[in-house]
């Protein structure tokens, strides 16, 4: 069962303890920038991420999202390209979501600094980002199937990047990408920097592992099981056709505040929406079936309380950082306790205190 109460924050301390961004001899307009996001000291794997990846060393994060750590990548890269701009970077992705939220903090770190990005994603105008690379950006944030597509149209090239991110790698593995990953890998230049990021490394992300990265730095900053502020329990269901009767009798109760509800299936997620939208409540849902602006707009209701619940597949589960969720409820049971751990890490974050229910059958 996955079931367990919360337990401590594991820091495998490998690098040397970093306590104030001060510390990295950072460009002044970069640390204003930091600044102006409130980020008042460096979290664990920023603290010992941001020097090595300064100083040119490949870096292998173990951590999980929640930690901070696409800034822990970001803050070096963007301080590198700045001093030289003939620099560029390529960060690989799994999801749209990520993809986009690592853009819109590479733009607020990168503020006033004339740094560029292109966003390589599924769901949008290719043609767009056919001429947003003809710009030559600094950055490039993809995900695996668009990537690919402009790799065989010749629309871009790895061996132009120097530095190259893998992120979320045990997402990108389990959902069927690995393939894709070593072809990425083998078309990358032999003198680069890589940069490596998975909550996991199991054996066939090991495989990647051996020909991505070279004499590099690990990082550990995991968490142990489950966050230590999410508080979880089990709902029993007395039978499938009661089901979304108790949902409802959840969902009304007080501090039901902003709840993030995860299906299985695409359809599931779409029928559950369709059943509480009827009983009145103020919900949306996201998944691989929905436009890339359709869930961007759904995302930004559930982040300014437009809506009180949010509907998603596992999708949804990694990356997203939306403040003040206050529940978590596996509606359906996920397939891993790995996706358990993701699903419930989406509340409970920045020191607060949040709830984890899973239905299960009696």
């Amino acid at each position: 069962m996955f079931i367990r109460k919360a337990a401590e924050i594991v820091a495998e301390e490998s690098q040397e303890e970093i306590q104030n961004f001060e510390g990295f001899n950072l460009h002044a307009a970069l640390k204003q920038n930091i600044s102006g996001l409130d980020y008042t000291k460096p979290t664990p794997v920023q603290s010992q991420s941001i020097g090595p990846i300064l100083e040119g060393r490949d870096v292998i994060g173990l951590a999980s999202t929640g930690t901070g750590k696409t800034a822990a990548f970001l803050i070096p890269l963007i301080q590198k390209i700045f001093l030289n701009r003939n620099q560029k970077a390529l960060i690989i992705v799994p999801t749209r979501e990520l993809a986009l939220q690592i853009n819109e903090e590479f733009r607020a770190l990168s503020r006033n600094m004339n740094l560029y990005s292109a966003f390589i994603i599924g769901g949008t105008s290719m043609y767009r980002q056919i001429q947003d690379l003809r710009r030559h950006p600094h950055l490039v944030i993809a995900t695996p199937g668009r990537l690919k597509d402009l790799i065989e149209r010749k629309n871009i090239y790895l061996e132009d990047y120097s530095h190259i991110v893998l992120d979320e790698v045990d997402l990108m593995v389990d959902i069927g990408f690995v393939n894709d990953v070593k072809f990425f890998v083998s078309l990358m230049p032999k003198i680069r920097q890589s940069l490596f990021f998975s909550a996991t490394i199991s054996p066939r992300i090991q495989d990647i592992l051996r020909s991505f990265v070279t004499n590099p730095v690990t990082v550990s900053v995991k968490k142990q099981d489950t966050s230590e502020n999410v508080d979880q329990d089990v709902i029993r269901v007395a039978s499938s056709d009661k089901k979304i009767d108790q949902l409802h009798d959840l969902l009304i109760k007080d501090g039901f505040d902003k709840v993030l509800i995860f299906g299985r299936t695409k359809h599931g997620i779409e029928k559950l929406n369709r059943e509480l939208e009827f009983r009145g409540f103020k919900v949306g849902a996201i998944h691989g079936n929905k436009r890339q602006s359709q869930r961007q707009r759904v995302l930004a209701s559930f982040k300014q309380n437009q809506i009180q619940v949010l509907l998603a597949t596992d999708v949804a589960s990694r990356g997203l950082d939306i403040d003040n969720v206050t529940h978590v409820i596996n509606y359906d049971l996920p397939q891993t306790y790995d996706d358990y751990i993701h699903r419930i890490g989406r509340t409970g974050r920045a020191g607060k205190t949040g709830f984890a229910l899973t239905f299960v059958n009696n």
